[in-house]
């Protein structure tokens, strides 16, 4: 009897291949001092983003702090308050550390969803190619073509945004770079011999396309997923500061909006730098990984840096 079957031993056989690999991929970016220092970052923001809420020492929004009667406002760092207070007299502190929750949840989810999505069309299109691939790579072209801030703006002027509305919008957008990328990764794949070896024996379009396509680019798909983690942190903090964030919780954008509409920008530097930096120590982080990665997935760029 003809035809392409794979057994229990194989399907274990290359899981445990994958495994390994993965295992290794990860060991050779901790050798990477920068991959490091942004791992041990986003370990730190993971934690924040998962306990803040229980481990910030004041509520962000209910609570306001009081010395001798009268409303801390606008105050510098103290013992009372380490990162100082807004000028409504609520802990700036304990907003930095309730504020990575829903970053981290935009980062986090707007990153794997992007990823999913750019991977799963950018594998149908370069795997198929003909209408298939013009179809997709024309709607990807009609992404390109519009750009994302004014277009979630729009988006979001019309119903109340909240975290999961915000990921969904930034995923709508952001899916287009890495969908390019494994489009062109897979039409290189797929001409290879052994892929045309496993049609030839009669492997179906599905198990062709993820059972010896796909492991072959997911190295690309997984750098892009990272990269997308950045993309999205930075630009949820950027619908925030324009006003389009969550109005019911704190987070990093927020907090920057509200020190620019008090006027204290200027002034309070102690209220704009927690969140700045919080966002550039984050997604710096998480390109420094992507890039050791990308060393990892790319063995030129290795060659070109020593």
């Amino acid at each position: 009897m003809s035809g392409y079957t794979l057994d229990t031993d194989t399907a274990k056989d290359r899981l445990r291949a994958e495994f390994d690999r993965g295992r290794r991929t990860m060991y050779v970016v901790w050798q990477d001092t920068g991959a490091k220092i942004g791992l041990i970052v986003i370990a730190v923001f993971v934690f924040l983003g998962l306990f803040g809420p229980y481990v910030a020492p004041y509520h962000p929004i209910e609570d306001t702090l009081r010395q001798g009667g009268s409303i801390m406002r606008l105050e510098s760092p103290s013992a009372t308050a380490p990162l100082g207070t807004t000028s409504f007299g609520k802990d700036i502190l304990s907003q930095f550390i309730a504020g990575a929750r829903p970053t981290l949840i935009i980062g986090l989810f707007g990153g794997l969803g992007t990823g999913v999505v750019g991977f799963l069309v950018g594998l149908t299109s370069g795997y198929f190619g003909g209408r298939v691939d013009e179809g997709l790579m024309r709607l990807t072209d009609l992404t390109f073509a519009l750009p994302l801030l004014p277009m979630a703006l729009v988006i979001l002027s019309f119903v109340t945004p909240n975290v999961w509305i915000i990921t969904l919008v930034l995923v709508i957008f952001l899916w287009k770079m890495p969908a390019r990328v494994i489009r062109s990764e897979v039409m290189t794949v797929k001409e290879r011999t052994f892929v045309k070896s496993a049609r030839a024996r009669g492997a179906g379009h599905l198990r062709t396309m993820f059972l010896h396509v796909t492991p072959n680019v997911l190295g690309i798909g997984f750098l892009y997923t990272a990269y997308a983690v950045g993309w999205s942190i930075v630009a949820g903090a950027s619908l925030a500061f324009l006003g389009f964030g969550d109005p019911t919780t704190t987070s990093w954008g927020r907090m920057l909006e509200q020190v620019f509409r008090s006027g204290a920008m200027r002034v309070a530097w102690w209220w704009v730098l927690p969140p700045a930096l919080g966002i550039a120590a984050v997604t710096t982080a998480v390109f420094l990984v992507g890039r050791a990665f990308e060393e990892i997935v790319n063995p030129e760029l290795q060659t070109e840096t020593e």
